[in-house]
């Protein structure tokens, strides 16, 4: 019988969530010995629209790209850093785009069962960009969505 669960992709955000969803991520790979990817995608679709809209210019919207970046190259390093000290082989992969939409072509092009998520921040509405996003990837996954809200994620990490 084929496993539940052979390809995971998280999803990376820099969000706490997000990071607790990548410890998730790299428990479950390492207890049921399954594949991880990890994807950070810089928003450019939302970028792109600020400068149509006229709250971004040109030149900050080129600035806040590369702002992106580099911190998505810096919260990849930091999970690769997490699946390697647990012993876990993870590939990371930064996109440009939005969001879900590269998310979910990540999760096809790497033949995922499942797309790991952080839940919502506390202090977040359900109406932002990052509630739209999991509305998108919930709806238009061709494979099952797991959102990690387990509160004991650290410790189940640490005992790992």
């Amino acid at each position: 019988m084929k496993p539940l669960f052979s390809n995971l992709v998280v999803a990376i955000t820099g969000s706490d969530a997000s990071l607790l969803a990548a410890k998730y991520a790299i428990v479950m790979t390492k207890i049921y010995r399954c594949h991880l990817s990890a994807v950070y995608v810089v928003d450019t679709a939302t970028i792109r629209q600020l400068t149509l809209s006229k709250i971004f210019i040109q030149a900050e919207g080129t600035e806040y790209e590369k702002s992106l970046e580099a911190n998505g190259r810096r919260y990849l390093s930091f999970v690769e850093e997490l699946a390697h000290a647990k012993g876990v082989k993870i590939e990371k992969e930064m996109r440009k785009g939005a969001v879900y939409t590269e998310i979910l072509h990540v999760a096809e092009e790497r033949k995922a069962d499942l797309i790991v998520m952080g839940g919502w921040e506390k202090d977040r509405s359900a109406r932002d960009i990052i509630g739209q996003t999991h509305r998108e990837i919930m709806f238009n996954a061709k494979c099952s969505v797991l959102i990690v809200k387990n509160p004991d994620v650290e410790q189940l990490y640490k005992r790992l």
